[in-house]
């Protein structure tokens, strides 16, 4: 008799990784993510992709003073933006009883990617925001993107709009 393969479904989740914004889209990704984690015993970890840093490239031309006084602001503001995840964002997780932590990374899903990745995630979980149309063929899709370039399985939670409810 030969090897048995194994796929991928046979592994256990430990680890979930659940993309944030403070949307009702995001709410809902939480939420899923909380009830498997609770179900499954895995770890959240709640990563919140902030984008790019305003303004980092004229610094240089305005003065050491005023680049120092926003990389001050910029860390206040994202201290506080953590808080605001572990407090407010991520409440189902808490009220779940599930192990988890909050991150922020700059960046757009590029950077959601690669700290699921550096992480071995198991699952990376987003929420919908239903744009769709012509916004979304303009704009681009959060989620699309994750789903193309992600190496772990990739959970888009849909809204109402998105199911075609009411919106």
């Amino acid at each position: 008799m030969g090897a048995v393969e194994t796929d991928e479904t046979d592994r256990p989740i430990r680890l979930i990784v659940v993309g944030i914004d403070g949307s009702d889209g995001s709410a809902l990704a939480v939420r899923w993510a909380a009830r498997v984690a609770g179900a499954t015993g895995a770890e959240v970890v709640a990563v919140h992709a902030l984008g790019s840093q305003p303004f980092t490239h004229g610094f240089p031309f305005v003065g050491a003073t005023a680049y120092d006084d926003w990389q001050v602001a910029w860390k206040e503001w994202r201290e506080q933006m953590l808080e605001i995840m572990e407090t407010s964002w991520c409440r189902p997780l808490a009220e779940e009883g599930v192990a988890f932590r909050v991150e922020a990374v700059d960046g757009g899903p590029e950077a959601l990617i690669e700290r699921a990745n550096s992480m071995h995630a198991d699952m990376l979980v987003v929420g919908r925001r239903g744009r769709g149309g012509f916004a979304e063929l303009v704009l681009g899709s959060f989620s699309h993107q994750l789903v193309h370039h992600a190496e772990q399985p990739v959970v888009v939670v849909p809204n109402d709009r998105s199911e075609g409810g009411a919106g």
